[in-house]
């Protein structure tokens, strides 16, 4: 399904476009944890966060193939920020739809990068629903935030790089929301690497793909309540929860009183400002 040739694939298209986010050791919470921990720091990539992987191996690829004129896509944002850059990079013009909830910042910087955002909605899922109706009526490619094989191959190179710098990792924890990340992830450490374990880390609020790995089969939730709005998914990906159940070793939640003490601790320890999606991992 995702074969380690369209990794290596993948990080040629994004190595254009990206910044090196080489890992972190912490003194700090390896004596905490028991373990030497490191951090790969995706909050200081380009638009500040790993979207841009997946959305520029995607635009990339389709550009390759001569099959985009303009793109759709629909984010809480994050992948609205990737997308808006990648298809600036190559002219592209770009609507991305966002809920009504998106952080003003996130918003702010997404039409700075040129694209034209709508907002609609509570949550991702309605954005998504309009994003579809736009890719419709306008004849645009729609750019999936997480059930894309080319996003989760761009979203997997961070496997490869984390692979390059500590050849010795035992175990990666990976936030999960629709799926993209973790999918790409453990598709690609494990067909390097199989010895290493990868866990998956959802909110409690938003538990959809550890229902899913606990049930070995697609799991939606009527609800995504969490101050993680990055991971806020109620309908995960068939394709990702199909690549987790496969490749992932286990995937646990966290509470958002857990999420929200990581985030203070990233800032104390390590000054490092990190939204609650990404604190996940550490607060695992």
């Amino acid at each position: 399904m995702l074969k380690l040739e369209d990794f290596k694939a993948a990080k040629k298209r994004v190595d254009e476009v990206i910044l090196p986010t080489h890992l972190i050791h912490s003194d700090a919470f390896s004596e905490e944890c028991g373990n030497d921990v490191y951090i790969k720091p995706e909050n200081l990539q380009k638009t500040g966060s790993f979207k841009i992987r997946g959305a520029s191996n995607k635009i990339a690829a389709l550009v390759e193939r001569g099959e985009i004129t303009s793109a759709v896509a629909s984010s809480a944002g994050n992948h609205a920020q990737g997308v808006a850059y990648a298809s600036h990079v190559h002219n592209i013009p770009a609507t991305i739809v966002m809920p009504k909830s998106a952080p003003i910042a996130k918003v702010s910087a997404t039409e700075g990068y040129g694209a034209k955002v709508v907002l609609y909605g509570d949550c991702y899922d309605d954005a998504y629903k309009k994003a579809v109706e736009i890719q419709e009526k306008e004849g645009a490619t729609f750019l999936h935030p997480y059930d894309d094989l080319e996003v989760m191959a761009g979203q997997g190179t961070i496997g490869i790089e984390i692979l390059e710098d500590l050849p010795t990792v035992d175990m990666v924890l990976v936030p999960a929301g629709g799926g993209g990340l973790l999918a790409g992830v453990a598709a690609c450490i494990k067909q390097i690497n199989p010895r290493v374990q990868i866990i998956g880390v959802q909110a409690e609020g938003a538990p959809a793909i550890y229902n899913s790995f606990k049930e070995k089969k697609h799991v939606t939730t009527d609800s995504a309540v969490t101050i993680a709005d990055g991971i806020a998914v109620k309908i995960p990906g068939d394709k990702t929860v199909e690549l987790i159940n496969k490749y992932a070793d286990d995937v646990v939640t966290v509470s958002d009183a857990e999420i929200s003490e990581a985030i203070l601790l990233l800032l104390e320890r390590t000054k490092q400002v990190v939204e609650p999606a990404g604190a996940t991992p550490l607060a695992a």
